[in-house]
């Protein structure tokens, strides 16, 4: 975990906790940290009464923004990295350009959170066949995928981290299965980049599509699509717009190629104020460094499943070994309906989880303290075990 220092420093980015309130909900949306504000006022302060043209400004940032995105995961280079709104945007610039022949098969699991369902089913008009493999427990194994995959399977769809369990798939050896077995490997990874380390050319990731509301502590509106060279070559594009050619500002040339970066798909004007919110998010990322922001979200998240695990009449369904977990820990209760109620509970503590299908799921990020996951923990054993849960004590400064 970040020593005492490092904490307070993470920590002393969002004003929130001085309230006393406990998120950890990072899964769904994350706070905004002080950085990210004052990035956005800057530039609306500077559209409002300052420049007010700054769209060449606006391009050095973007700049600077590939770059970061390129070393967030390990890409051959910002080149690969095209800006998107959100992760279904960015699977969909797989999906729709792609060539696809009667039969094709792409392979899915029912785990899987709807956005990296639905542009897959959406092929089905051109006769493609999905193959819904059954993720026991929420876990998508190499054993699995290996079984599951036939001739016809072009495509292997999969979450990096599940939304629901917080299974975290072996994507290098995965993509090393999908490589051998001539399967383009698409990745979700919207509940892992920011919170755990990925890099796409060790894991043989074709294709990584993100947005960056959630671990990366950005706005919604921003999120990124990564693509191989090899793969661009195979995605036709299904739409097209000024800033896709090589040369956008030779307005009479109509004739000219499309760009030879990923930049190709971005198509037309970005979503400037949100690149400026993601540009210090992902800054602010990589300053802590992400091998030690992950190594400090398994740690508490660890503590937390630990404490959990001792607490009757409450299930964990995240896997417990590091490796296989990142940021999600999620229960189940005795009885189902109580799930609601102890998410309630959690809310009168000012601690802030989610309800999904019926568990309750926590998400803590890198300024989260193991003190709170104490408290946490403490609420859901009175809860379980019939206790008063009046009794709260959170250190908001540490």
């Amino acid at each position: 975990m970040f020593d005492s220092e490092t904490l307070s420093r993470a920590r002393s980015l969002f004003p929130y906790i001085a309230t006393g309130r406990i998120y950890l909900n990072h899964a769904a949306t994350s706070p905004y940290s002080t950085r990210v504000v004052a990035a956005v006022r800057r530039h609306l302060d500077a559209r409002t009464t300052g420049d007010i043209d700054t769209y060449w400004s606006d391009v050095k940032m973007v700049d600077e923004l590939r770059d970061a995105v390129r070393r967030m995961i390990h890409a051959e280079g910002s080149d690969r990295i095209a800006f998107m709104g959100n992760t279904t945007e960015a699977l969909n610039v797989i999906a729709s350009g792609l060539r696809w022949r009667s039969g094709d098969r792409v392979l899915l699991n029912d785990a899987e959170f709807p956005a990296n369902l639905y542009p897959y089913i959406n092929l089905k008009r051109f006769g493609v066949e999905l193959d819904l493999m059954p993720a026991a427990s929420g876990a998508v194994t190499v054993e699995s995928i290996a079984l599951a995959i036939s001739p016809r399977t072009r495509v292997l769809g999969l979450s990096a981290v599940q939304f629901l369990s917080g299974y975290r798939a072996d994507l290098a050896a995965i993509g090393r299965l999908c490589r051998e077995r001539g399967v383009l490997f698409i990745v979700d990874g919207i509940q892992s980049v920011g919170a755990v380390q990925t890099d796409v050319q060790a894991m043989h990731i074709d294709a990584l599509a993100a947005g960056a509301q959630k671990w990366q502590m950005a706005t919604q509106g921003a999120g990124f699509l990564y693509l191989t060279a090899a793969l661009q070559e195979q995605v036709q594009q299904a739409h097209l717009g000024w800033l896709s050619v090589e040369n956008p500002w030779h307005f009479k040339d109509l004739d000219q190629p499309l760009a030879s970066t990923a930049r190709r798909y971005e198509g037309g004007s970005l979503y400037i104020s949100c690149l400026h919110a993601m540009h210090a998010s992902l800054g602010t990322l990589l300053e802590f460094g992400i091998d030690r922001v992950e190594q400090h979200i398994t740690a508490i998240a660890g503590m937390l499943l630990d404490e959990l695990l001792e607490i009757p009449g409450i299930e964990p369904i995240t896997p417990r070994p590091p490796e296989r977990r990142a940021g999600i820990v999620t229960i189940r209760t005795a009885e189902p309906e109580k799930a609601k109620v102890l998410s309630e509970v959690l809310q009168r503590h000012k601690i802030s989880a989610a309800v999904r299908e019926g568990c309750v799921r926590f998400s803590p990020h890198f300024y989260n303290s193991p003190e709170e996951m104490r408290t946490v923990a403490a609420v859901v054993r009175d809860f379980s075990t019939g206790r008063s849960t009046s009794h709260r004590s959170v250190d908001t400064d540490s």
